[in-house]
């Protein structure tokens, strides 16, 4: 199990991301792991993940959005430079959301040191052929990539997917898109305990609410393999409407406007 350090026991289930308070950042300041989820396009959600890392003062920060190919360039001031980092990192070749909303995140980690996380699109083909455990590689098995999902978990999961689908993919695809979420599971918890060992922690790492929820995301992952380690997790609603999982504190900012994204599933 996770040694978690529970919040709601001080804080209410959710709380508004303007009325962060001290009791939330001194449990988080006593962590070695913490888990900002997010919602990918919701500006807001981004700007208190740079409140929190500013106060943190993280020794590493991991990113879902970039590999550690990306992470190797980030040196020196380049952090200090929006458009310049924007440049290196080839985001607009990415498929992210805008860089100026993740830019608050990244200028507040100037003197962490930067991991990616991020799945090559190859990688994440190659559990299509040749199955999860070739995908992730060495430590496959320690980081449970050898087992199946519990029937539960794996229709639960295989429910979302065809849910953030739109209802739109073939059934026969759903178990390998639930394979390819366990890679990248694995592969944040993978970075974030080598980010932890390296620096000697705290770590934040920012990522999707789906990969930081700790029933079955990656902080799931981190208890298989550093069961002792201190982990806390954060998830970001919008509007009251709380993420699913079973977060140590979730909170809340009103929801970004943006289009039907089942609509680009009814385009000819």
């Amino acid at each position: 199990m996770i040694r978690y350090l529970t919040v709601f026991l001080a804080l209410p289930a959710f709380v508004s991301a303007e009325t962060l308070n001290d009791d939330l950042f001194t449990q988080l300041s006593a962590a070695q792991i913490v888990v900002l989820g997010e919602t990918h396009d919701n500006p807001a959600h981004h700007r208190t993940q740079a409140d929190i890392v500013a106060k943190i003062a993280p020794k590493a920060v991991v990113y879902e959005m970039i590999t550690g190919a990306q992470a190797a360039l980030v040196r020196g001031d380049i952090m200090r430079d929006e458009v310049a980092l924007e440049q290196v990192l080839g985001w607009n070749e990415s498929g992210w959301p805008d860089f100026s909303i993740y830019y608050p995140v990244f200028a507040a980690s100037v003197g962490a040191k930067t991991f990616g996380a991020a799945v090559p699109r190859e990688a994440a083909r190659e559990v299509m052929g040749d199955g999860l455990v070739a995908a992730f590689g060495a430590q496959a098995e320690e980081f449970g990539l050898a087992a199946p999902l519990d029937a539960d978990q794996q229709i639960a999961r295989e429910a979302l997917q065809m849910k953030a689908h739109c209802d739109a993919l073939p059934a026969e695809l759903l178990p390998a898109m639930v394979d390819v979420q366990r890679l990248r599971d694995a592969r944040l918890a993978q970075i974030s305990i080598e980010a932890l060992d390296d620096t000697g922690g705290p770590v934040v790492v920012i990522t999707g609410n789906g990969h930081a929820r700790p029933d079955w995301g990656m902080p799931a992952a981190i208890a298989l393999v550093r069961p002792d380690a201190a982990v806390m997790t954060v998830g970001q609603g919008e509007d009251g409407v709380v993420p699913e999982g079973r977060f140590d504190a979730v909170l809340q900012s009103p929801a970004t406007a943006r289009e039907d994204p089942c609509l680009a599933f009814k385009k000819p």
